[in-house]
């Protein structure tokens, strides 16, 4: 029992509350974060399935199995929601490059839900991968999880701009993020020139980035919503399907971005018997696995172009999607345009480069400590041996080789658990050769650290090999 009761006004209760509520959604749920484009439960899911192995190569998993683990270990809520949230990175009409391979039933761009998570099976892409690329390199920081038994990560290091490459939609708390998805090539393109200038300008931003490449396709209509949304991070498109006339048919073969088909078709049939649409005698859906087709057949008297005028108007066919540019940049919610995502990406993946530049300076002269050890008892073998032996326990032999050889306590436990193989002439070099070896990569990655333009060169090199590969 509580040993004093307050009395509070229940205003002030109710606002403190939820402004705490509102910061959590805000937070750790609704928005992304500007760095690698992706909200806590999407992180946690892709970082449960690199830990399981469920790498591209690899075969798929029981979704149940994934969801399970990632509900149990880092994200503690309902089962559902981590569902729902893996089978969207799968679905290639609502991302245009899917993060998880999924096997099964992942629903349709007609509102088909997927099926249930123990009849699916999943694994990562190779674009994910990118994502989660050098992880184990100390590129990022760490965290406990919720009951501190595990480490999970603040960010994921991204070599893949992910924010503008897929986009991002959620509501928060009196505040919503719509980002529209792009071209890989485009994105990655426009930030190797930023980092080659990064006083470019708008007007060359925008001859590279030419607008939203939506995954279901469709045109987009004039270039000052897109030139608004960039300069300003807010604005409104319009967006129609992509339709063609043959013989007394109209043909649409893409539409609007996450328009549901069969609502669509439902419109048209009802705006047809409602006589609010004239001149259609028959409406078919002759989509396939190979792409989008639906067709609209028109009667003998009908004008094809007023009717596709009129299916403009009445329908989604032709809609708009609003662009609000909405990302967290170190925890703070903050509407940002095209100039300052590509900025701070180039700043989140400079910031990974050079902790995995470290990472690996430490681990090759950590190596080359140990060498230099095994290089100082070969050139004496000997007398060593002879140490070794008259020595009473390890702890003795280990002393003798500190205090007369002037060696590092590693570098002595590297020689007592050195193998008699490597005294053959032939081991010997090998060693000799890899110690100069690791002498280069050090001086190497010193000169790399020490040279942000080199830094710099690394991540255009990456991006470089992205536009190759994807």
């Amino acid at each position: 029992m509580p040993e004093e009761i307050q009395k509070r006004l229940i205003q002030e209760e109710m606002k403190e509350n939820y402004i705490a509520y509102a910061m959590s959604v805000i937070t750790s749920r609704a928005l992304p974060d500007v760095y690698d484009g992706l909200k806590p439960v999407h992180r946690r899911i892709l970082f449960t399935m690199s830990n399981m192995g469920l790498l591209s190569n690899k075969p798929t998993m029981k979704c149940a199995r994934i969801v399970g683990e990632c509900m149990g270990k880092f994200h503690p809520h309902g089962n559902l929601a981590v569902y729902d949230s893996l089978v969207r990175m799968a679905q290639d009409f609502s991302l245009r490059y899917t993060l998880v391979k999924g096997q099964g039933n992942f629903g349709s761009v007609d509102g088909y839900p997927a099926a249930a998570d123990r009849y699916t099976e999943a694994k990562l892409t190779k674009v994910a991968e990118e994502l989660l690329k050098d992880i184990d390199k100390d590129t990022v920081t760490m965290i406990p999880n919720y009951d501190g038994s595990l480490k999970e990560p603040t960010i994921l290091p991204g070599n893949f701009p992910n924010l503008l490459v897929n986009g991002s939609s959620g509501i928060a708390v009196g505040m919503a993020t719509n980002i529209p998805p792009h071209n890989l090539t485009e994105v990655s393109s426009a930030i190797i020139k930023t980092i080659a200038n990064p006083h470019i300008s708008y007007e060359e931003l925008l001859d590279i980035i030419k607008g939203p490449d939506f995954p279901t396709g469709a045109i987009i209509l004039g270039k000052s919503g897109i030139q608004e949304s960039y300069r300003t991070g807010r604005g409104k498109i319009i967006v129609k399907a992509k339709a063609s006339i043959e013989e007394r048919k109209i043909i649409f073969t893409e539409i609007p971005y996450q328009l549901n088909k069969s609502l669509l078709l439902e419109s048209i049939a009802s705006l047809v018997n409602e006589k609010r649409l004239e001149g259609i005698s028959d409406l078919r859906d002759e989509s396939n696995k190979q792409g989008m087709r639906i067709v609209v057949q028109l009667k003998k008297d009908a004008d094809p172009n007023v009717v596709l005028n009129q299916l403009y108007s009445q329908t989604s066919l032709k809609s708009s999607f609003g662009i609000i540019m909405l990302a967290l940049h170190e925890g703070q919610p903050k509407i940002m345009n095209l100039k300052e995502i590509i900025g701070y990406y180039i700043q989140h993946r400079r910031q990974v480069t050079i902790r995995r530049l470290n990472f690996e300076l430490k681990e090759a002269s950590d190596k080359a400590h140990i060498l230099e050890g095994l290089l100082v008892a070969l050139a004496d073998i000997d007398s060593i041996v002879q140490g070794i032996k008259s020595s009473a326990n390890v702890e003795e032999a280990r002393n003798f080789l500190i205090s007369n050889y002037k060696l590092s306590e590693i570098q002595a436990n590297a020689i007592l658990d050195m193998k008699l193989q490597k005294l053959t002439s032939l081991e010997t070099d090998k060693i000799k050769n890899e110690h100069a070896e690791l002498l280069k990569l050090i001086a190497e990655l010193k000169s790399i650290l020490d040279s942000n333009q080199k830094i710099m060169e690394i991540i255009k090199k990456e991006l470089q090999e992205l536009i190759e590969k994807y």
